[in-house]
């Protein structure tokens, strides 16, 4: 069997008193029902600090998060638990699996991304970059870093929640919801050759991760959940 452990991601754990509660008012997704679900923790702006996808494992709760971001999320989580009794720490023993068609979960943010399930590592995984990007999915610190949470098409890619009540960053995010005014957006662009928009280059896979105005996409990726997203006239 090929090997499944996705290298670029870790756990981190979250036990203790009302994990839950705690992390449902920063985040930017409900915690409080069915897991996992994905979800970013932002600025107060509502920009991306970091995004990850949540997993409850009995009363803990599992972060499953780049690793190269894993310590600094810890540091930025430890501000806001002040002196509530909670453990915030990375858990080696467990690695983030990927498979097109095993068993695991479905990832949350779209079906055809495929299963995720978390386990001791295995062999490294093949594939997965690429898969995501030619579905148009930014992920990780250098694609969705202080970019508005709604530009990183987390409405469309089930990465926030405006009934759940308050989270860091959520009155901005609200409003450009409200409005319909999002005038950018993260998408994908085959190129060789990276341009003044590019923030990541996959020069291997000749594709960019590209912030551009919504009237500026000719060229991109646009996977069908998106389409209609960008069909929606602005009502600001």
């Amino acid at each position: 069997m090929a090997g499944t452990t996705l290298t670029d991601r870790a756990i981190v754990r979250l036990s203790g008193e009302d994990v839950r509660g705690f992390l449902q008012g920063l985040v930017t997704s409900d915690v409080t029902g069915k897991l996992p679900v994905w979800a970013g923790l932002l600025t107060p702006q509502g920009k991306c600090l970091f995004d990850f996808i949540i997993w409850d494992d009995g009363d803990d709760l599992l972060l499953d998060c780049e690793a190269e971001a894993a310590d600094d999320l810890i540091k930025r989580l430890s501000i806001y638990r002040l002196r509530r009794p909670i453990r915030i720490e990375r858990d080696p023993a467990l690695a983030v699996h990927w498979s097109r068609d095993c068993s695991g979960a479905l990832d949350p943010r779209l079906p055809e991304l495929g299963n995720r399930w978390l386990a001791p590592a295995d062999e490294p995984a093949g594939g997965w970059l690429e898969h995501r990007l030619r579905l148009g999915v930014c992920e990780g610190r250098a694609e969705l870093g202080d970019i508005l949470w709604l530009e990183c098409n987390a409405a469309e890619l089930n990465g926030v929640s405006f009934t759940k009540g308050c989270f860091v960053g959520q009155e901005n995010t609200a409003r450009m919801n409200w409005r319909q005014k999002i005038n950018r957006r993260l998408v994908v662009v085959e190129t060789d050759i990276p341009g003044l928009r590019a923030r990541v280059h996959y020069r291997e896979l000749e594709l960019a991760v590209e912030h551009r105005r919504t009237d500026d996409l000719d060229d991109a990726i646009i996977p069908d959940w998106l389409k209609e997203a960008l069909a929606q006239p602005s009502t600001a």
